[in-house]
């Protein structure tokens, strides 16, 4: 049961991710490429009906790491508290900056939330990705100092950043150099995303231009994500040994590959939505092919003292797991009925559905 939980979660997150993550990137294209008025209704019109839904899938992941890995899940939530306090004030600027801007017709206030919408979502894209970072990095499980444990060993707690900015000190932040590298990964692949977003449901003036801006930005996210894998393997040397004895799980950075550079055929694509799919490949297959070779481990231990936190350790009772499945099945199929709907009833373009004008 725990591989099969761990599997949903996964899942869910990776749909959080494309979802939620086509947000972001329309934020960032609000924020730094629509220039005039009408492009950046433009924007607001492409994600407008989604964005609320699409948060709760991290509502939801949240809710099945409390239930299946309640381990994982208090530790991570102590030891991330200050970042995950950050999200949660940039979630709220994010949202009431799309409900808000419609209601005063003046220039002062438009404009205040306009970049309080960009801003927002440029920096939830960058903390995700320093989320990630530190998950694949490690913490120090139990504050081990000088070889001694000084706190239980499922605990620890992070500043934001420490003195020499150093992912492999022995009293780690949040940011540092390595989780910065994956942050700006993040930040230009959700660009990527949400523009192919944009150009996919509305037919702007500032659709031509996105798709140059895609094709200019693939060659800085394939430059990134090179250096990325270079430093990952400085600072976690990446083991390969789930991909060596699972042959099929190299499908999962074939998949990545394939997404990042179809995108480099951006300006070429007759039909809209085939940019948004090589993003989205992209997306899902470099967070399957980090979860894959990181399996069975959760969050990895950068000591010897305390061990990580797996599907194993981390887990729920057995009993718990299994009854929850019922519910699960339950719940899914309300997810995919409402998710269905909702996409037929704002199905094609959305120029005309205008969004926060009251």
């Amino acid at each position: 049961m725990e591989i099969f939980w761990f599997v949903v979660l996964t899942f869910m997150l990776g749909i959080y991710v494309v979802l939620d993550g086509y947000d972001f990137g329309a934020g960032i294209v609000h924020l730094f490429f629509a220039k005039t008025e009408q492009e950046k209704k433009a924007v607001t019109n492409a994600i407008g009906p989604f964005w609320d839904a699409n948060e709760v899938w991290l509502i939801a992941s949240g809710g099945v790491l409390f239930f299946a890995f309640p381990t994982l899940y208090a530790s991570s939530f102590s030891g991330f508290y200050l970042p995950l306090m950050l999200v949660l004030w940039l979630l709220i600027f994010r949202a009431i900056s799309l409900e808000l801007r419609g209601q005063v017709h003046h220039r002062l206030w438009e404009t205040l939330w306009d970049k309080a919408f960009g801003l927002a979502s440029l920096l939830l894209a960058l903390f995700f990705g320093a989320a990630l970072g530190n998950v694949v990095r490690g913490v120090n499980l139990g504050m081990v100092e000088n070889g001694v444990s000084t706190q239980e060993p499922h605990y620890f707690f992070l500043a934001l950043w420490n003195p020499t900015f150093d992912p492999l000190a022995e009293h780690q932040g949040i940011i540092d150099w390595f989780t910065v590298i994956l942050g700006l990964v993040a930040v230009v692949t959700l660009t990527i995303h949400g523009a192919g977003w944009v150009i996919l449901k509305t037919s702007s003036t500032l659709n031509q231009r996105l798709k140059n801006i895609i094709f200019k930005l693939n060659f800085v996210l394939l430059a990134l994500v090179l250096l990325s894998a270079y430093v990952w393997h400085y600072v976690k040397p990446i083991s390969l040994n789930n991909l060596q004895n699972h042959y099929w799980l190299w499908i999962f950075p074939l998949i990545a590959t394939i997404g990042l550079f179809g995108q480099f055929w951006i300006r070429t694509f007759k039909k809209d939505g085939i940019g948004f799919l090589f993003s989205a490949l992209f997306i899902l297959g470099s967070f399957a092919t980090t979860v894959a070779s990181m399996f069975p481990t959760l969050l990895p231990s950068t000591n010897t003292i305390n061990p990580s936190l797996t599907i194993q350790n981390a887990a729920a009772n057995e009993y718990g797991l299994a009854v929850g499945l019922g519910w699960f099945i339950f719940a899914a199929i309300l997810v995919v009925a409402y998710f269905i709907i909702q996409f037929r009833v704002f199905k094609g373009k959305l120029d005309d559905v205008g969004y926060g004008e009251h």
